[in-house]
């Protein structure tokens, strides 16, 4: 397992070995034992799976407050992403600020967003398929979301055309009218 740290603390892309033949390939997506080894332990409980029909559809900033906030481990199982984190830690030195990669069934990346990051991705291809694990079970009363094209936070999704929005992500407030229930443990 390849791991690489991002300009975000605790935001981390894995990218698994993969073993292919004329078959195809396999690959241990998660190991708990392998990764605890390298430093990262998460006690997954809950794997969603999405399917987005068309190119430039949209799905976030998303988060899940605490006492349920969840840890997530996303990957792409069909097509391609522009998966996206950004830390809305009250008081952390990188508030406000994202990374993004491409994931894809091609190049197997994963994208590790810890709880205190909004999560969100921009597909890239028609038929795009996301698979993560969770580290909480979802709970309606903790789901919130700030709009992705916020100018305070500037991500450059490389959209094509219009974004494909559900009713809540157009609805979502702007980071700047939101009161974060996150707090960077640094700033204890």
């Amino acid at each position: 397992m390849q791991i690489e740290d991002t300009a975000l603390p605790g935001v981390k892309i894995l990218t698994p070995k993969r073993f292919g033949d004329a078959r195809g390939f396999f690959s241990e997506s998660w190991n708990r034992r392998t990764l605890e080894g390298l430093g990262i332990g998460f006690d997954f409980v809950q794997d969603n799976h999405s399917l987005s029909a068309a190119v430039n559809t949209v799905r976030g900033l998303h988060f899940q407050a605490p006492p349920h906030a969840q840890d997530k481990l996303v990957r792409c199982g069909r097509g391609a992403l522009f998966d996206v984190a950004v830390d809305i830690r009250r008081g952390s030195p990188t508030y406000g600020r994202w990374v993004g990669v491409e994931l894809s069934a091609e190049n197997g990346r994963q994208l590790l967003v810890p709880a205190g990051f909004l999560h969100g991705f921009a597909t890239r291809t028609p038929e795009t398929e996301v698979i993560y694990k969770c580290t909480d079970y979802y709970e309606p009363e903790c789901d919130g979301a700030v709009r992705f094209d916020d100018p305070g936070i500037g991500i450059d999704w490389g959209l094509t055309g219009v974004a494909v929005l559900s009713d809540k992500d157009a609805a979502a407030p702007l980071l700047k009218d939101f009161d974060s229930p996150f707090v960077w443990e640094g700033a204890q």
